[in-house]
């Protein structure tokens, strides 16, 4: 590896950028993809192996190539230390995520009802602004409080994050659409949020909710034909 190629290494890493690593073989060529100067198809196989998260050999016409996936953490950022979040939490880490729970009213958001977890009382706005969400990150509001909920999803909208959930009715949604579009985010921008948050399967219980939210984040990160929400 060369000093250039290792330096971009620790720059994507930085700045939470996905990128490949394609060795030649057998040559033991490198470049790092997306690469605008790269085959089209040599571009299309790396962005296949960051989806899917998999390091691996491809066939690009008479050339083989070992693509190594350099991906950002997968991060959960749970506003709303509610019991949803309780039975999100543990739905979460083995999927991959790394999770923090945010609410600040301490006597919700405590080591006693998230064992283990990283927990932030700081105001949500704050929050998303020290933690940054990248396209590896995603985001759900749980708290029905606006002045918790609503600065978290401005902020959300404003991020790469590639899934943006909330919590609530299709009522509570279109007032909540209502107010973020008073903050001047446009309609195309809006409809980032899954709202209401979470594959449709009928669930009551908060275990239930849970499982449906971590179901429609898994999906909504490998590509998966997902039905359009109703207009809220």
């Amino acid at each position: 590896m060369t000093p250039d190629i290792l330096t971009a290494l620790e720059r994507a890493k930085h700045d939470k950028r996905p990128i490949v690593l394609a060795t030649r073989l057998p040559s033991g060529e490198q470049r790092l993809l997306p690469d605008p100067d790269a085959p089209p198809a040599l571009n299309d196989a790396a962005g296949r192996t960051l989806d899917r998260d998999e390091s691996g050999t491809v066939q690009i016409g008479d050339t083989a190539w070992f693509l190594q996936a350099y991906n950002p953490p997968l991060r959960l950022i749970v506003v709303g230390a509610v019991h949803i979040a309780q039975a999100l939490v543990p739905f979460a880490a083995p999927c991959g995520f790394s999770v923090t729970v945010v609410d600040p009213r301490r006597s919700f958001a405590s080591d006693e009802r998230f064992p283990g977890t990283e927990i932030s009382t700081a105001w949500p706005d704050e929050a998303m602004a020290a933690f940054v969400p990248d396209s590896r990150t995603a985001v759900v509001t749980l708290t029905h409080d606006p002045k918790l909920d609503d600065p978290a999803l401005d902020a959300a909208l404003k991020s790469q994050a590639f899934y943006i959930g909330a919590l609530g009715s299709r009522r509570t949604h279109a007032a909540r659409l209502a107010r973020l579009r008073a903050l001047g985010h446009p309609d195309d921008a809006l409809s980032r949020i899954r709202g209401p948050v979470g594959l449709n399967i009928e669930a009551v219980t908060a275990p239930e909710i849970a499982l449906s939210i971590i179901a429609e984040i898994v999906a909504v990160r490998r590509n998966a034909p997902l039905a359009p929400k109703p207009a809220a």
